[in-house]
């Protein structure tokens, strides 16, 4: 096999940076040899390679969750990424308290803020901020993140190649050897062989396409990433902003990050134009528009639909691939790490599975799991999300002057509890989003 080496540089000495999220993949640099993978099973046939236990296409925290899952039972397991890391991704960079807790035993946060205090503000007007004794959420940069989780799930046993596009999986043809083997075809013609596949590669997914991962809500979010003076930074240490937008179902932020500010917008696709003057509008207004963007990128998100499959055959998916985050506010870092995880556990059970019914039936396992969790929390975030969009005034006014629903938000952000446990335990807040629905 031939593998890139990979790299240390800093994506944010970069400007005006695109998120290659959603492009099509391109060229990449010829793979060099990998001199440390372990010894993968043989498949049958004279032109054959090594078969892993695992393959996982995707090396951010839902694939480096799959990964270490599956190198903790102690399977072969590849982990495949087409950029070279640490890279860049567009996101907020919020550690909320389900992220906390879904993440590998001792692993260390890095941390660039810890946020007591979050400031609301109706598309610039009735500006209110509440405060917390105890930290609410932390903040980090998601390329020593997405990098820490990596170097996690190397030292439990998985093997990371980078500057490997995988364009297509397939699980019939002259490229798979036996019905127990999955085929990862790379851009350069290579063909890796796998019991089962795990499809953590994105918002634009190729293993997502490949399963018929359908998605019912799609969102552009735009970032600027702008360093500013030790004055400016001093005013946000410790602060958030969250203000809700002009445009139905939009909203915009400001994360501090030392002497950093991550500053972005989200709305619905195909408000480009007006999405892109909200950030401008919102820079503008904070007193931000004097400082050069590190960088600016773009990125859509997209939520699944309830029918929407998880798995075909020996392939999972999990994360971004999956359409997996919470519609109303769009976090996806917990929704990446807690169904990656599950995603390697089920992707080792399908890998022992020695035929096509067995590995349906740990497929179908996968998805329950996935729906009767994660996919209890997005089905009160479209909820949430709707009455967001009829009712921005409402919920501003019952977040920043009901003190229980601060509470609540602040229990959310911690992880005391989840939008779906709110629902099921405060017979307000379910009567509220029941009003939405009728």
């Amino acid at each position: 096999m031939r593998s890139s080496t990979r790299t240390t540089g800093r994506s944010g000495e970069q400007k005006h940076i695109v998120s290659s999220e959603n492009a099509d993949a391109g060229a990449d640099g010829p793979l060099e040899e990998h001199q440390d993978e372990p010894a993968a099973e043989s498949a049958t046939g004279p032109d054959a390679g090594p078969v892993w236990d695992v393959v996982v296409v995707g090396a951010g925290p839902a694939g480096a969750s799959a990964a270490y899952a599956a190198a903790t039972a102690g399977r072969k397991v590849l982990l495949l990424e087409k950029a070279e890391l640490p890279r860049y991704k567009t996101c907020g960079g919020g550690i909320i308290g389900p992220s906390r807790d879904a993440l590998p035993p001792g692993f260390e946060l890095p941390l660039q803020d810890r946020v007591h205090a979050v400031t609301f503000s109706l598309n610039g007007k009735l500006t209110r901020t509440r405060r917390s004794k105890t930290m609410l959420f932390g903040l980090i940069n998601r390329p020593e993140f997405d990098a820490g989780l990596v170097a996690v799930a190397e030292k439990a046993g998985a093997i990371i190649r980078t500057g490997a596009t995988v364009t297509k999986v397939e699980q019939h043809g002259s490229a798979v050897p036996d019905r127990r083997t999955v085929a990862v075809v790379l851009a350069d013609g290579e063909t890796v062989l796998a019991r089962a596949v795990v499809g953590a590669d994105g918002s634009a997914s190729r293993i997502g396409a490949h399963v018929g991962v359908k998605t019912e809500q799609v969102d552009l979010g735009l970032e600027a990433e702008i360093p500013v003076p030790p004055s400016v930074a001093e005013d946000w240490a410790g602060r958030v902003l969250i203000d809700w937008g002009p445009m139905p179902g939009s909203y915009g932020w400001v994360f501090p990050k030392g002497d950093t500010l991550t500053v972005g917008v989200i709305s619905t696709r195909g408000e480009g134009a007006a999405t892109k003057r909200y950030l401008e509008d919102f820079i503008a207004r904070l007193g931000l528009a004097g400082f050069e963007p590190a960088v600016s990128s773009g990125h859509l998100t997209r939520c699944r639909s309830e029918d929407s499959p998880l798995s075909r055959g020996r392939v999972l998916v999990c994360g971004d691939a999956a359409g997996l985050l919470e519609p109303w506010t769009r976090e996806g870092i917990s929704f990446a790490l807690r169904s990656g995880r599950l995603a390697g556990e089920w992707a080792v059970r399908i890998a022992e599975s020695q035929d096509a019914v067995d590995a349906r039936r740990q497929a179908l396992n996968y998805a329950f799991a996935i729906k009767a969790g994660l996919g209890v929390e997005m089905g009160v975030g479209r909820r949430m999300m709707s009455l967001f969009e009829k009712r921005p005034l409402l919920l501003h006014a019952v977040l920043t002057g009901f003190r229980p629903a601060w509470r609540a938000f602040a229990d959310i952000t911690r992880g005391a509890t989840t939008l779906a446990g709110l629902v099921r335990s405060h017979p307000m807040a379910r009567r509220a989003l029941d009003a939405v629905d009728r």
